[in-house]
């Protein structure tokens, strides 16, 4: 029995699940006395771990915010969200870094076009963008194609860890109470009768939601649908249907730490009706990260990178920056976008469902605006549905939220970065645990140490690309070649499995299957 049920921990319903963390709730036992306790909330995910969905696979950028439209949610949403995000990756100690973005002007209609997303910007509440120059902008970046005209600079853009970032949010949000359910696919939801404020239905205790997955089922006084590029489905299990998804795919290049410093911002072309177009930018890690394209794609799970979706990722790439070095290429991949048929952000209580909340069509700038998206619930909770600017029901609710502050909060996270250290610091930490001198992963510097604090974390990985989502083994040149066996056989140990049945990643993905020659046991 809980308060909230999340479905889907992507970076949205993982935001939700820490801004929801932060509240305790005041209501009446059945005795009529006033009593505060936690709010209960659940977290629940198909896969064997979070942020597996387009929140591991994107740009891995906070955007400004002059790209929306002035009005929509994800105007509004994109600004505050970028604000919230510079807050939360101090307090929760995620990689990030505020770069600032450029979008590039080649032509005269491209420069009308940077007077347009200047304007939008403005209207927005974007800070201190400016319409540079050729002159300038190739001064501060003088790799780009000299061609360049002018470019609408923001420096508020980030760069961030995106799978981190959700990582720090649900694990904290678990300290703070929450619970997740890993491999927890919803197969059906229904509602229980309920009384009405009319009826004499107690305060608190209103709609009751049956959530079923194949292993349990969840009764819930609110549902939260987050489920990404599968919301549309999840919705339609609850309310009349109302909006459709349509998966869009992204394809990308991420290139050697030989060509990280290529560009000193995100770098952008003038967006279509497509979207932001092909970006070029450093990471947080050191590499340099091209793309997306953009391909409609009929299965939101179909992530597979093809030679023409690559082949248009170089060729727009190169007009930015001619003398990319694709050579230095360590990795490609695809991301799934869940663009919807409306043009804005679904942010509401759906119609005919009360306490079925939809946070749905979170694209691009969803990563940007998640944890803005996340602060409207508890107002949601306790008025019926609102958005910060619509209308409660004026209709008697039983199922409304009394939310208050929790006066002790965990709001900090860290953790050991060993690359990072000083050469005093890394032999003071070796003292103390001579795991931290034993390197696992060459290429990235990770040592046994780390991987040892991740799987003592609230949120342990389970397969090797959910240990290299939390401290990095396997994202450096070699991909895993080195590091990789030394980590199956340390998950292998640490579990007390059988090797052969440590995962690379989803379920399906083993990667022993059996020894090789002969055994010649005693």
């Amino acid at each position: 029995m809980y308060d909230v049920v999340i479905i889907g921990c992507g970076i949205t319903g993982a935001a939700a699940a820490w801004e929801l963390s932060k509240y305790n709730v005041v209501e009446q036992d059945g005795k009529g006395t006033v009593i505060t306790r936690p709010i209960r909330t659940a977290v629940l995910d198909k896969e064997n771990d979070v942020s597996c969905g387009a929140s591991k696979a994107n740009s891995a950028v906070i955007h400004a915010g002059y790209d929306p439209p002035p009005g929509t949610l994800m105007a509004r949403l994109n600004v505050e969200g970028n604000r919230l995000a510079a807050e939360l990756c101090e307090k929760l100690d995620v990689p990030h870094r505020k770069c600032g973005s450029m979008v590039l002007a080649f032509s005269p209609d491209d420069k009308n076009h940077l007077l347009q997303l200047y304007n939008r910007g403005i209207q927005n509440g974007v800070s201190d963008i400016e319409i540079l120059d050729g002159e300038q902008v190739l001064k501060r970046e003088p790799r780009l194609n000299r061609e360049i005209s002018a470019a609408l600079f923001a420096p508020a853009a980030m760069i961030i860890s995106p799978w981190e970032y959700v990582l720090a949010l649900i694990e904290t949000a678990c300290r703070n109470g929450t619970e997740l359910f890993l491999d927890s696919e919803v197969l059906s939801i229904g509602e229980r009768a309920r009384g009405t404020a009319e009826t004499g239905g107690a305060a608190g205790s209103g709609p009751r939601w049956i959530v079923k997955t194949a292993g349990a089922v969840y009764e819930t006084a609110w549902l939260i649908n987050a489920a990404g590029v599968h919301s549309d489905k999840i919705h339609n299990m609850a309310a009349p249907e109302t909006f459709t998804i349509y998966p869009y795919r992204g394809e990308y290049y991420l290139l050697d730490k030989s060509e990280g410093g290529m560009v000193n911002h995100v770098i952008f072309q003038c967006p279509t009706a497509a979207g932001k177009g092909v970006l070029i930018a450093p990471t947080v890690h050191g590499n340099l990260i091209t793309g997306p394209n953009g391909e409609a794609c009929a299965d939101g799970e179909d992530t597979a990178t093809t030679g023409e979706g690559l082949l248009a990722v170089r060729r727009a790439a190169v007009k930015s920056v001619p003398s990319l070095n694709f050579g230095e290429n360590i990795r490609n991949f695809s991301g799934i976008r869940a663009a919807s048929n409306t043009d804005d952000f679904i942010v509401k209580e759906a119609e005919g469902a009360p306490g079925f909340i939809d946070l749905a069509g979170i694209k691009s700038p969803g990563l940007s605006a998640a944890p803005a998206i996340a602060a409207l619930l508890p107002g949601m909770l306790g008025t019926g549905g609102a958005v910060g600017y619509g209308t409660p029901g004026a209709r008697p609710r039983n199922d409304l939220l009394h939310l208050e502050a929790k006066e002790k909060f965990i709001d900090t996270r860290s953790r050991v970065r060993f690359a990072g250290l000083s050469t005093a610091d890394k032999s003071a930490l070796i003292k103390t645990n001579p795991a931290y001198g034993r390197v696992m992963c060459r290429c990235e510097t990770v040592t046994e140490g780390e991987i040892l604090d991740a799987l003592a974390a609230p949120i342990p990985p389970h397969t090797i690309d959910a240990v290299k989502r939390r401290c990095n083994p396997g994202m450096g040149r070699c991909q895993g070649g080195f590091c990789a066996p030394r980590i199956l056989e340390l998950l292998a140990s640490f579990y007390h499995v059988d090797p052969e049945t440590i995962l690379q990643d989803s379920a399906g993905s083993y990667i022993l299957s059996g020894e090789t020659g002969e055994s010649h046991g005693a």
